[in-house]
C-alpha cells in the first residue's frame, strides 16, 4: 500500500474513533443517569462503549477483526480475562467478543477528550503505572465489580510486547483472582500488531483474530499457588496465539 493511502486511510480511521466514540459519549451521557441506580456493573453504558469500537473496526477497510469460531460455551460472570498485549487496537479487537467485560487500562487513556470521558462513562478502571496507591485502588475496584459477576479485563504483561514474543507477566491479575475466588479465562491475540505499530500514528493493514481459551477454576489455590497457576495460564495463551498467528497472514 502506497505511503499517501496509508494516510488517508489513517486519517478516516481516526475520524472514526472519535465519531463513533463521541456517539456513544453522547449516548451514555443521557443512559448512565437513567441506568447506573440499577445497573452497578456499568453493563449498558459499558457496552456501548464496545460497540463503537466494533463499528470502527466495520467501517475502516484497513482492518479485518474476526474472533475464532466457535467460541467455548462459558460466559464469564467472576472472571478475570487476560490476554497478550500486541498494539493499542487489541482492543478494537477483543470489543467483537458478546459480552461486557471492565478493562484495567492506564489512567493517561482516560485523560483522552471523548474517547477517555467514555472509557470513564463504561466503567473502566485507571491505574498509574507505577504507582503503588493508584494499583491498589484499582485493584479495589476490581474485586468490586467481580463480586458483582461483572468480569475485568486485564493484560498480564502491563505493557504492549516489542516484538514477537510476550513480555513477563505481573502478578496483579492472578493474586486478585485467588483472592476472589475468580475464574481465570485466558485469551490470545495475533495481527493488532500490524493494525498500529508502537511509536506510529499511522494506522496499517492488518488481519487479526482473538482466540479464547477453557477457563480455569481457582477455587481451593492459595497464593503459594500463584507462580504454577501464572505458568499455566502463561501456557494456554501460547498455545492459543500458535493457532490463530498462521490465520492472521496474506
Amino acid at each position: 500500500m502506497s505511503a499517501s493511502r496509508t494516510i488517508i486511510l489513517s486519517v478516516w480511521t481516526y475520524l472514526l474513533i472519535f465519531g463513533l466514540g463521541g456517539l456513544a459519549f453522547c449516548l451514555q451521557c443521557v443512559l448512565a443517569p437513567l441506568t447506573w441506580p440499577f445497573d452497578h456493573g456499568r453493563r449498558i453504558t459499558g457496552r456501548l462503549f464496545r460497540l463503537a469500537a466494533i463499528g470502527v473496526t466495520k467501517l475502516s477497510p484497513l482492518w479485518d477483526f474476526r474472533v475464532l469460531q466457535p467460541l467455548p460455551p462459558y460466559r464469564p460472570r467472576r472472571t478475570v480475562v487476560v490476554s497478550n498485549h500486541c498494539s493499542q487496537t487489541d482492543p478494537f479487537l477483543i470489543s467483537h467478543l458478546p459480552w461486557e467485560m471492565k478493562w484495567l487500562g492506564k489512567a493517561s487513556l482516560f485523560k483522552v477528550p471523548v474517547l477517555g470521558w467514555a472509557m470513564f462513562l463504561a466503567g473502566d478502571i485507571p491505574v498509574v503505572r507505577g504507582d503503588r496507591g493508584s494499583a491498589k485502588g484499582a485493584m479495589a475496584r476490581c474485586r468490586r465489580y467481580l463480586m458483582r459477576d461483572t468480569p475485568v479485563m486485564i493484560f498480564p504483561e502491563g505493557t504492549r510486547a516489542l516484538g514477537d514474543e510476550m513480555g513477563p507477566f505481573k502478578d496483579g491479575a492472578f493474586h486478585l483472582a485467588i483472592e476472589t475466588g475468580a475464574d481465570i479465562l485466558p485469551m490470545a491475540v495475533a495481527g493488532t500488531a500490524a493494525a498500529l505499530r508502537k511509536h506510529d500514528w499511522r494506522f496499517g493493514q492488518a488481519r487479526a483474530y482473538v482466540a479464547v481459551g477453557t477457563p480455569i477454576s481457582t477455587r481451593g489455590l492459595t497464593l503459594e499457588d500463584l507462580p504454577a497457576l501464572k505458568e499455566q495460564v502463561r501456557a494456554e495463551i501460547v498455545a492459543l496465539r500458535q493457532q490463530i498467528t498462521p490465520l492472521t497472514g496474506p
